[in-house]
């Protein structure tokens, strides 16, 4: 049986003899062979803050607690609970046992209903239609931008800013132009810039009112003129809008789509920050189509993309009403005091720290602090300066090349009050330690002795 020849047959007619076991050698030769690869959508998707983050091997000072100022979510360290109300609303949720099925991909009727008549006004009215429910804000983002652009395309995002804009984008094949927000003006946008990045392949600009990083609240004036930009050049706006009305006292929030009158605009918001449950991923796109300009398209367009998956959890949705309408003003005027109360500790308490700069927030939860690198000359960037401060101090603040902006770290301001002292007072000592005064600032002052 070893040297058995097999009948071949080649093109349907002639036929060869084969030596039975060389032709099962090559046929096993010719076996198909494992080659499993990701795909070019992940190997495209890249989180810039992940992965700086990740490669910061170091190890915390074992002789002082570890305080993290890093980490945007408010829930942490248990000193800004929800309202009793919103727990309220998801336990008769779930007790009436009617949101254990699946909902329709955008969202129950009346969910979609609560959020237009939360967020509806005279100068951008809103119904049931014109919202699309999602999981979570960052999710509205990412149906934003894919129903608005297509591989090839490009869109306009803030720098500093929210890393995950960028990180959707690319994965997408979309790609990403940055312009500039100013910190000494408050971080508002370079409006030049923003326009000179502007071609015939643009789908969207990004505007993030009230900022993460920066805790920036743009006035009535600079978002008028942020619109007249979108409007020369007929380019729709994408706004996310998740911090809406966390802004501090003496400073007015005002949402993009109240203020267009041509410009489209997709508004991104959500359940996380204002109620304080993240994790609760409940998130909507609220859909301002100024002069019909979007259509059909792009709600469409919208609907499909949500049915990529099966809508956001149902419970939430079903608490949503009870949430919006029964938490109290007080809450969120609690919210906002503490907020500002701790942004005002840490301003006040680093303004006085030779070699850095911070710049004063007036909304959201964080604040934005400047490194003048030559005073610290033994530092090569603020991933290293940050790094050194957990080693030394255990203090963790993100440095803010995740935000595309060396040379700055953010602070996030959700932490108890003595937490914040006692971190203010850890970057002061370690700032001292490691201060140098410039050979230039000296030259500077003898002149000016002269």
């Amino acid at each position: 049986m070893e040297n058995e020849s097999y009948g071949i047959q080649v093109n349907g007619n002639s036929v060869h003899q084969v030596n039975g076991s060389l032709y099962q050698a090559k046929m096993r030769i010719r076996k198909p062979k494992w080659n499993i690869k990701a795909s070019e959508m992940s190997r495209r998707t890249f989180n810039p803050i992940r992965a700086i983050v990740d490669s910061m091997n170091v190890e915390p000072n074992p002789s002082k607690n570890m305080i993290a100022l890093s980490i945007g979510d408010p829930t942490i360290f248990g000193n800004l609970p929800t309202d009793d109300n919103v727990l309220q609303a998801m336990k008769e949720a779930i007790d009436s046992k009617k949101f254990n099925g699946y909902a329709p991909a955008i969202g129950y009727q009346k969910s979609r209903e609560t959020v237009s008549n939360f967020y509806s006004c005279p100068e951008a009215p809103l119904d049931a239609k014109d919202v699309i429910l999602t999981s979570g804000c960052s999710q509205a983002i990412e149906l934003a931008i894919a129903v608005l652009c297509n591989p090839g395309q490009n869109i306009l995002v803030p720098r500093p800013g929210f890393s995950l804009y960028k990180t959707l984008a690319v994965s997408m094949g979309i790609d990403v132009k940055l312009y500039n927000l100013l910190p000494e003006k408050s971080w508002e946008i370079d409006l030049k810039h923003l326009e000179s990045l502007i071609d015939d392949k643009t789908g969207c600009i990004i505007v993030n009112n009230p900022s993460n990083p920066c805790g920036s609240v743009f006035s009535k004036s600079h978002l008028q003129k942020i619109i007249a930009v979108a409007s020369r050049n007929c380019i729709p706006i994408l706004a996310d809008e998740i911090y809406a009305e966390m802004v501090f006292s003496g400073c007015k929030y005002t949402s993009v789509a109240s203020l267009s009158t041509d410009v489209p605009i997709l508004s991104c918001g959500g359940l996380a920050k204002r109620w304080l449950v993240p994790g609760w991923r409940m998130g909507w796109i609220l859909i301002h189509d100024r002069k019909n300009v979007f259509g059909n398209e792009i709600r469409e367009g919208l609907v499909r993309l949500s049915q990529r998956i099966l809508g956001p959890c149902t419970i939430v949705q079903g608490a949503l009403e009870a949430i919006i309408n029964k938490t109290p003003q007080e809450f969120y005027d609690n919210t906002i005091s503490f907020l500002k109360s701790n942004s005002d500790i840490c301003y006040s308490a680093l303004s006085t720290v030779a070699g850095l700069r911070p710049i004063k927030p007036s909304g959201a939860m964080y604040l934005m602090v400047g490194i003048n690198m030559e005073h610290f000359p033994e530092f090569e960037s603020d991933v290293d300066f940050t790094e050194k401060l957990i080693a030394e101090q255990s203090v963790f603040c993100l440095p803010a090349t995740c935000f595309e902006y060396p040379n700055f770290f953010r602070i996030v301001v959700t932490v108890p009050e003595d937490m914040m002292l006692e971190a203010c007072a850890r970057i002061k000592e370690f700032c001292e330690q490691h201060y140098h005064l410039h050979t230039d600032s000296i030259l500077q002052d003898i002149e000016c002795d002269k």
